[in-house]
């Protein structure tokens, strides 16, 4: 049985990575991002400090194209050693 979509690809489609506030956590979000959308425009990125400066939040609209390109974003994302979180 295939499982229908709920979403209709291409489409954009907010990613947010939260991690610890440290040098390289944006660039090695964008790395990662650009692996599985090419297109994405790093000055797009937007970056929020937590209140007590703890943790760093990075919301990146892709245009997604495939479930395959989301789920491989997410994998890679989630693996990644910096990144506690993805939503």
């Amino acid at each position: 049985m295939i499982e229908a979509s709920l979403i209709d690809y291409p489409c954009d489609f907010p990613i947010k990575i939260l991690g610890h506030t440290r040098a390289g956590f944006a660039q090695a979000v964008l790395e990662v991002v650009q692996r599985h959308a090419p297109d994405f425009d790093g000055a797009a990125m937007e970056m929020k400090a937590s209140k007590r400066g703890k943790y760093l939040s990075v919301t990146c609209v892709i245009r997604a194209t495939s479930r395959e390109q989301l789920d491989g974003l997410y994998r890679e994302l989630c693996d990644h050693p910096m990144v506690v979180m993805v939503l």
